[in-house]
């Protein structure tokens, strides 16, 4: 009996992805079959640049397809990421460029948000998805610093701004718009204004598989208005491990849930020193912020150790350092933004009509 499209879509029925638990045929993952003689060439579409299963669908579609017959098989991986697919009409007509808006928050400051954001960012973009990030921890800014534009001023198209393209990364801050240290004493409704301006009236962001927006700590107008204003894929929460800090992390989680922003999971800075020695030591309480996902029925995206390197790439505006130096830090970051690769997948989960551009 000849091999046939219809023999490799059915054996294809047999493999799963393995974080969305549906067959890829049904996931409309398959894209291209062509059939020659014994040789089988198929194009599989993950639904992230930065899939953590990659390899494993991969080596389950060539042993499907040599199970069913073939004698070599050519598999080729592509990657187009998805968006919320039922968001109401109004907001996707915002931005309707953005793919997945993803805010970060917590319930206090000092916890390290803005470096969970900037490197979830950076992050992605080395998986190969196109990423914008927003400061818009309008208080606050620090970004400037962390991406290594302090004292630049970002270009001006028309009337809209042009995100810095740095690292990577499509990027806008407050803290490039303002004067250098001067203090932003706003009441509520202009840090209202100023931040919406800023993530859609007044900035030029280009066509963005995902949109990082770090937000001021807290739960006040600036996470309103980012929930009202667009269809937001989910939220991020960052806390520190200890009790204190667990506590208003809980509230971050509660504003974002009575807003009807998915949490998409929490993930656990400064969770333990790593000393010269490699000897690691838990300051804070290792584990809180897991235990405390589990309590919430939450997911736990991953932590991230105290390393000297993390805060010295950080201030010195090298965020891809982070990446490329110490293996423990890049492996503990890379390993938090495949997590939350994942879980936006599942967010965005949707059942479409399989098609087949079958030749």
């Amino acid at each position: 009996m000849s091999l046939t499209r219809e023999h490799i879509i059915a054996a294809l029925r047999g493999v799963q992805d393995p974080e969305l638990f549906k067959d890829i045929v049904t996931l409309n993952m398959v894209k291209d079959v062509r059939v020659d003689g014994g040789h089988v060439a198929v194009t599989i579409e993950l639904t992230t640049p930065a899939c953590p299963m990659k390899e494993k669908v991969e080596s389950d579609v060539r042993g499907a397809i040599l199970a069913a017959g073939a004698t070599t098989v050519d598999v080729q991986m592509t990657a187009n990421t998805r968006g919320p697919a039922n968001a109401p009409a109004e907001k996707r007509s915002v931005l309707p460029q953005v793919k997945n808006v993803i805010a970060v928050g917590a319930g206090k400051g000092g916890v390290g948000k803005s470096t969970i954001a900037t490197n979830i960012a950076i992050g992605l973009a080395r998986t190969g998805a196109t990423v914008g990030l927003m400061d818009g921890d309008i208080y606050g800014p620090s970004m400037p610093t962390m991406l290594g534009i302090k004292g630049k001023t970002p270009q001006v198209k028309g009337n809209k701004i042009v995100p810095f393209f740095v690292h990577g990364i499509h990027a806008i801050t407050i803290g490039s718009l303002v004067e250098e240290e001067k203090p932003l004493i706003w009441r509520g409704p202009m840090a209202h204004g100023a931040f919406k301006q800023l993530l859609t009236d007044n900035t030029e962001w280009p066509a963005l598989d995902y949109l990082i927006v770090d937000l001021p700590p807290g739960t006040g107008d600036v996470p309103l208005t980012l929930c009202q204003l667009l269809p937001l894929t989910g939220a991020v929460v960052v806390a520190t491990p200890q009790q204190v800090a667990l506590d208003d992390a809980v509230r971050a989680v509660r504003m974002f849930q009575q807003l009807g922003a998915p949490i998409l999971g929490l993930v656990e800075n400064m969770s333990y020193f790593v000393g010269p020695d490699g000897t690691e030591h838990d300051i804070f309480g290792r584990g809180g912020t897991e235990k405390a996902a589990q309590r919430l029925g939450l997911n736990y995206l991953g932590a991230l150790p105290m390393f000297t390197a993390l805060r010295v790439n950080s201030d010195s505006g090298k965020p891809n350092a982070n990446f490329e130096g110490e293996p423990k830090l890049a492996d503990a970051l890379m390993a938090i933004v495949k997590t939350l690769a994942g879980q936006v997948s599942l967010r965005n989960l949707t059942v479409p009509t399989p098609t087949l551009n079958v030749s």
